[in-house]
């Protein structure tokens, strides 16, 4: 049997792995933003079977560089503004290595009580800093607990809702005949659907509703139509999703005016702030979350915006007793006397899954080495480069702004069509310079420029706008 790396040759093995890390960064700027490789490419260059006999782990560093690379689409480049951003700040990625070192599995407090009382202490910090309820705090009715991404999150806030709105029926019997209703405009994220699919509900019982044309947001009299239209046919509300910065435009909905909604059907209020959320560290820039007392749940993703590797998406209920309701099962292979005590939380009964990782290491490494001054510093930063770019359009007659900028997101398209919007998008992601992503606004293609790397500035901007604009020269 081939023997464990001692700890020497762990340690000359990890300073390789970080330098490879660092080089890699530092290489980023020369090479293709989106990888150029054909399906199939990267599958070719690898063996058709495992090795039978070890291999020195040189040698998996090498692979990566011959192998890996060129199949990568580079989400630490500069100039990637595809999606929003997955960021992996020097510190997070150091937290996230020294949680794998750790290897603890903090399913529930007895099995490592650090990992579950940091994580409290970490989100009731941020929940702070974003200027959330004292609700949601882990000493009030409700409180934090990291989730892998928002898609988990909005679906765990399904599971909540529907065990609160059955009075624990769904839980004991299923959904059966419910006849349940879920709401949320057209520009809600996909996992809504996907979140009612899980659950047993069905795509049927999302309901879409139209947004205002000119600023993407949720018609709140069109949700309201909706909601006494179900009700008088039967139909039971159950959950609305409110948008606090959507996927395609950034469009804000007004959570005071979709809870008050909400209220008239006592239906869940879950708030979807997975990208834009974490802009709040900015008092200025917490416009955007006015009325999220009024929810019952909320979430965002320091994973995307905000220095911290992913995957870490940070979730909060107003009062846990539905969530904990709709979640908690415990085996007797479980059972242990800080459990029965009640003095304690297992975050087992917070989430779908049993396992799960020290994640807020990384959180807590980011929150300490940037300090909330530092992170506030990085998002206006951000914001600062997209009114940048929204004023470099307004400069360009062949261009024009769809909507106005949403914080570090700016979604424009050339005056002369779609055809020629996409096509310059394409001749600018296909020449490797930058990378950017397209949506549909009103029936129309629009290319959306999203800022929020930390290694992004402003040259790296002015770069990606000056391949737009020779783009447009051919194809506007």
């Amino acid at each position: 049997m081939s023997e464990h790396m001692s700890p020497e040759e762990f340690r000359r093995n990890g300073h390789a792995a970080i330098d490879w890390i660092a080089d890699y960064w530092a290489s980023l700027d020369d090479l293709p933003v989106r990888s150029p490789v054909a399906p199939g490419d990267v599958r070719r260059m690898l063996p058709p079977a495992a090795p039978e006999d070890a291999e020195p782990f040189d040698a998996l560093l090498a692979d990566l560089d011959r192998v890996v690379v060129p199949g990568l689409t580079h989400w630490q480049h500069p100039r990637f503004f595809a999606y929003f951003p997955a960021n992996s700040s020097p510190a997070a990625i150091l937290g996230d290595l020294l949680s794998s070192g750790i290897g603890a599995q903090g399913m529930i407090w007895a099995t490592s009580p650090a990992v579950t009382e940091v994580e409290q202490a970490v989100l009731d910090w941020f929940g702070e800093a974003l200027g959330l309820p004292a609700a949601f705090r882990s000493d009030g009715p409700g409180g934090g607990v990291i989730q892998d991404t928002a898609s988990t999150a909005t679906f765990t806030a399904l599971l909540a809702a529907l065990h609160r709105a059955s009075g624990g029926e769904a839980r004991a019997s299923g959904v059966g005949g419910g006849r349940w209703r879920v709401y949320g405009s057209t520009q809600a994220h996909s996992s809504l659907v996907k979140a009612a699919v899980m659950a047993g509900l069905g795509e049927q019982a999302v309901r879409v509703v139209d947004v205002d044309p000119a600023t993407q947001a949720v018609d709140v009299e069109a949700l309201r139509s909706a909601v006494a239209e179900d009700v008088a046919g039967g139909l039971r509300p159950l959950m609305v999703h409110v948008a606090a910065g959507s996927t395609s435009t950034g469009a804000m909905d007004d959570i005071a005016a979709v809870a008050e909604v909400a209220g008239t059907a006592d239906m869940w209020v879950h708030v979807d702030a997975a990208w834009a959320g974490v802009a709040a560290v900015c008092p200025e820039l917490r416009g955007h979350l006015a009325g999220v007392e009024a929810a019952d749940s909320f979430v965002t993703n320091p994973h995307k915006w905000l220095l911290t590797t992913f995957d870490c998406s940070t979730f909060w209920v107003r009062d846990r007793t539905a969530l904990t309701g709709a979640l908690s099962i415990l085996p007797e292979y479980l059972r242990n006397a800080a459990t029965e005590s009640g003095e304690v939380v297992d975050y087992r009964d917070w989430h779908p899954q049993l396992g799960r990782r020290f994640r807020a290491l990384k959180l807590w490494a980011v929150l300490r080495t940037y300090g909330l001054s530092g992170l506030r510093e990085h998002v206006r930063s951000g914001v600062a480069l997209a009114q940048h770019v929204a004023g470099l359009v307004a400069a360009d007659e062949r261009f024009e702004m769809v909507t106005e900028p949403s914080l570090s997101l700016v979604v424009f398209r050339l005056v002369a069509g779609d055809e020629q919007t996409m096509a310059a998008m394409e001749a600018v992601n296909a020449s490797g310079e930058a990378y950017l992503s397209h949506t549909t606004v009103r029936g129309r293609a629009a290319i959306r420029l999203a800022v929020g790397s930390w290694r992004t500035t402003q040259a790296d901007v002015d770069r990606a706008w000056r391949a737009l604009q020779e783009a447009a020269a051919v194809h506007g």
